[in-house]
């Protein structure tokens, strides 16, 4: 049987936007899972998952170590310090020598941008991009998309502010690809120096000032400065960068609707949102990480095979 996502999921961009609603339309009856008391479905049992991270992660690491186990499959944890990948040994060896034990998906991260579809071209296992340098970060999108679909009913003609630093954000790539092929409008907003030239010819408006994004959005989704990336020059200062762009209650206050306001973390508070905001009434921060583990688990499922009506057969796994 054909998986109906194919044998990868490296990016949204290639996607369908039919392929995408039915990721998430198959991550509803999986939120229902982890509110039950046993929060275990068999859909994935006998499967082996590596989780291979070369990069730094806990929210994205984690998530998907909770969606896997509650598919009942069986994981492995490797990180590059401390394995063969420290010794010199290449992606490929790594991901062969794993694949010659005999598991079925491997759940990647890496630096480079590029590194999951070039894994997925030279294993048999399924590949599923868990954030690659600064091209995509394709889960985060779909659960962005998830959140924002809760919130509204519909993401067909919302209009979707992602600010802040965009030049080195993999997640601002999938959210672009995934609003845009579901029917958003997106607007991009920051300093010159942090966002990538060529996104108007994408589609997407470009604003200058913060104001101007709050002003015309219906949600506002703020990305962290990446200080790791940047080897300086890009912002004067945090506190300068807070003081021109920085997410705040009063700019918030001075908005002619509420807002929907995003984070995909880890959040730098007081830099690029301050903390009564991420923590206030208009905040879906933490239904975003709720809506992680739910749409991995669609991922991971669909990959594998399973038919997307799961729903329907839900109440059968309890």
């Amino acid at each position: 049987m054909t998986a109906p996502l194919g044998k990868d999921l490296v990016a949204l961009e290639p996607l369908s936007a039919d392929q995408i609603r039915m990721i998430l339309d198959t991550a509803e009856p999986f939120k229902e899972v982890s509110e039950r008391s046993i929060k275990k479905v068999p859909a994935l049992r006998g499967k082996t998952i590596v989780n291979l991270f070369f990069e730094a992660s806990t929210r994205t690491r984690i998530s998907f170590e909770f969606a896997e186990k509650r598919l009942s499959a069986d994981t492995v944890n490797v990180a590059s310090q401390g394995s063969s990948v420290s010794k010199g040994e290449t992606l490929v060896d790594t991901a062969r020598n794993l694949e010659a034990m005999r598991i079925d998906m491997v759940v990647i991260r890496h630096q480079a941008s590029g590194a999951a579809k070039f894994l997925g071209e030279r294993i048999r296992s399924n590949v599923i991009n868990a954030g690659d340098g600064k091209h995509e970060h394709p889960t985060q999108g779909l659960l962005d998309l998830l959140t924002l679909r809760d919130r509204f009913g519909r993401i067909e003609g919302l209009k979707v502010a992602i600010c802040g630093d965009v030049l080195h954000s993999r997640v601002a790539r999938s959210n672009i690809w995934g609003l845009l092929k579901l029917g958003a409008e997106v607007a991009v907003c920051g300093p010159p120096t942090l966002l990538p030239k060529g996104l108007a010819d994408l589609g997407v408006q470009v604003m200058h000032h913060i104001e101007d994004a709050i002003g015309w959005a219906d949600a506002l989704n703020v990305l962290r400065l990446q200080l790791e990336r940047m080897e300086g020059g890009f912002v004067p200062s945090l506190r300068e960068y807070n003081r021109i762009f920085g997410v705040t209650r009063e700019r918030l206050e001075r908005a002619p609707r509420d807002l929907v306001i995003m984070h995909p973390g880890p959040m730098n508070r007081g830099v690029e949102i301050d903390s009564d905001v991420a923590d206030g009434p208009h905040s879906v921060i933490l239904p975003q990480v709720t809506n992680g583990v739910a749409v991995r688990m669609a991922v991971l499922y669909l990959l594998a095979g399973g038919s997307p009506d799961w729903g329907s057969q839900a109440t059968d796994d309890r």
